[in-house]
């Protein structure tokens, strides 16, 4: 790894340390250091430019979950030149003991995973997309994804003065412009997305293992062929003509690690069929999604998804009130 701490060993190890030190060792000062001054990072809630950002919505995390933890379960990478872009994905939990975007402190503690897809290169984190699955800390804290939505928007001064998600028309191009490996893993996995977003769900008994376990968005847990069925037929249901693309793929395989897969990918369009969020709207909404899949003998056995249904509600619900 060229350029990089030696500290670390191998890009993996450099995340899994990084995160910690900035959350758990509160060295929060280290995102000047690890983070560029330009560095762009799109969530599916806003997109936040320079690391000044970044360690201003740490510190009002911190404040409002001064105990979270950040697990790392996996790093899945490919190299780009002398650097790299991982995907990692996180199970991080947290006790709500402060005020915050969340409201008053409930005192509960939370479970839920992120996937954070980081662009890296000298020691430094240059460009970043992040999906926190905000369904699963809404619920914990016993709100509803929809009226969390509302009330942001309220919040923030309403539906032209809030803050806007993540779409093409907010997103700002960054510097890496990978699209990640051609690893055959990765290219097996985009396929069975390409087929499922294609409404082609003879894929799911075909490529699935039929014990597989799914990890869904609102901290969801399913098991078995009808799990994934009614998951990606949910999503899709609810937007029908939107344009499924795939942004970014990478297969890996790993000493003493399954074949795995990382991919980013979105739909953009019309909110025009029922589904995962209710009654059509028409509105215009864009999904950024990242998931991780795990293969074994029998199949696509584990596979964790992420979006985030706070930011997909807020875009409903700016639009048709």
């Amino acid at each position: 790894m060229h350029g990089f701490d030696p500290r670390f060993r191998d890009p993996p190890d450099y995340i899994l340390g990084v995160t910690k030190e900035i959350w758990e060792d509160r060295g929060i000062a280290t995102l000047q250091r690890y983070y560029a001054p330009t560095l762009a990072v799109r969530s599916p809630a806003s997109v936040v430019v320079g690391n000044q950002s970044v360690i201003a919505a740490t510190l009002a995390t911190l404040a409002e979950f001064p105990d979270r933890t950040l697990l790392g379960e996996d790093v899945i990478w490919s190299p780009d030149g002398d650097g790299f872009l991982s995907s990692h994905r996180l199970l991080s939990t947290a006790t709500h003991t402060g005020d915050g975007v969340y409201g008053a402190a409930t005192g509960k503690t939370l479970q839920y995973r992120i996937l954070a897809d980081c662009a890296a290169r000298d020691n430094v984190i240059y460009d970043e997309w992040l999906v926190r699955d905000q369904g699963a800390i809404v619920r914990q804290l016993g709100l509803d994804p929809k009226r969390y939505a509302a009330d942001r928007i309220a919040a923030e001064g309403g539906p032209t003065a809030c803050i806007k998600p993540l779409t093409p028309d907010t997103d700002v191009a960054g510097p890496y412009t990978g699209t990640g490996n051609d690893h055959p893993v990765g290219a097996r996995y985009a396929e069975i997305l390409t087929r499922l977003m294609g409404a082609d769900l003879a894929a799911v008994p075909e490529v699935y293992d039929r014990a597989v376990h799914l990890s869904t968005p609102g901290g969801r847990t399913g098991h078995g062929w009808a799990a994934v069925d009614q998951f990606w037929v949910r999503l899709r249901a609810a937007f029908p003509s939107a344009r499924f693309q795939i942004h970014h793929t990478i297969g890996r395989t790993d000493p003493e690690m399954p074949p795995r897969a990382a991919l980013r990918w979105s739909l953009w369009g019309r909110h025009d069929g029922f589904g995962a969020f209710g009654p059509p709207t028409g509105a215009q909404v864009y999904v950024l999604g990242i998931s991780h899949a795990e293969f074994g003998p029998w199949g696509l056995r584990r596979e964790w998804v992420l979006y985030d249904e706070t930011a997909i509600w807020k875009q409903i619900v700016m639009q048709t009130g």
